[in-house]
């Protein structure tokens, strides 16, 4: 077996690197979701797939650029996780039950999808698409670094606003103690509100992306949750880098294993390394 050329390894590597990136892109809401509101919600993955498609008829019928179509689909998110982590926490629901709740939902809104789009696959046709550059021989696609920048940023800009604002301060209090942190004047509700409302907002923006780059099936919603659920274990549940760190090296590797044997062994890398990781770290995965 001849082994590939160096210039193919690394335009897998960096291929690999844009598909990490929309993992930790639809990884980030989760993680904190779970991380500091202690709720597991699979509906980011419906949501993220809705977005898309509104991305796609909003593109195709209305002619509005993808991009601008963040301004359609991010404030309409932002109310729809508001609304459902209102209804949670309505009725109280433990860890557990949220992700049987959201499951559910998913599979509401996979039904809602197909109903109005159809099981066909859609494909997203932009000028985005069309543009690319050529970096010391690699080839870089636009759409593709657009959703690094997106998930590069945002990434960033959650890890500021936990770190170095009175909002994040409050919200880290409220993971270690709600009691505690009501005590000292903190809006539990109203900041859980904010942080549901946030997360449903950066599955839509990564439902955008998603749209820029891959073809459209209501059934795919599925196929994300392994990979993206690895990503938020391995890179630390609260924590807005490491679903973004973790998702590169998912996606690097998957590529690279791509290349270098079969794309029949890809899908086995990331639970390959989160099985690995519970054995050696167990006490660390999530944390």
């Amino acid at each position: 077996m001849s082994l590939p050329s160096a210039t193919l390894v690394a335009q897998s590597v960096l291929s690999g690197a844009f598909v990490g990136a929309l993992y930790g892109l639809m990884g980030l809401g989760l993680g904190l979701s779970w991380g500091l509101l202690r709720l597991i919600n699979l509906a980011y993955f419906a949501f993220a797939f809705l977005a898309a498609y509104l991305c796609y008829q909003l593109s195709t019928s209305r002619g509005l650029d993808p991009l601008l179509t963040l301004f359609v689909v991010v404030p309409l998110f932002f109310a729809i996780g508001a609304a459902l982590h209102a209804l949670m926490a309505r009725f109280k629901l433990t860890p557990f039950g949220s992700l049987l709740l959201t499951f559910g939902l998913t599979g509401i809104v996979e039904s809602l999808i197909q109903s109005i789009w159809t099981a066909d696959f859609r494909k997203l046709e932009s000028h985005y698409a069309q543009e690319k550059f050529r970096v010391a021989g690699l080839f870089v696609p636009v759409p593709e670094l657009i959703t690094l920048g997106l998930a590069v940023g945002l990434a960033f800009a959650a890890w500021a606003v936990l770190r170095h604002t009175e909002t994040g301060r409050a919200l880290r209090a409220m993971r270690e103690d709600a009691a505690i942190a009501a005590a000292f004047g903190v809006n539990e509700r109203a900041l859980a509100l904010v942080l549901a409302g946030t997360c449903s907002a950066l599955a839509a923006v990564a439902g955008v992306c998603l749209a820029l780059l891959f073809s459209l099936a209501p059934s795919q919603i599925y196929a994300w949750i392994g990979v993206v659920f690895a990503a938020v274990m391995l890179g630390g549940l609260g924590n807005a880098w490491g679903p973004l760190v973790a998702g590169l090296v998912l996606g690097i590797s998957e590529s690279v294993t791509m290349v270098l044997t079969s794309p029949s062994w890809a899908p086995l890398v990331s639970f390959t390394l989160l099985i690995a990781i519970l054995l050696v770290r167990p006490g660390k995965a999530g944390a």
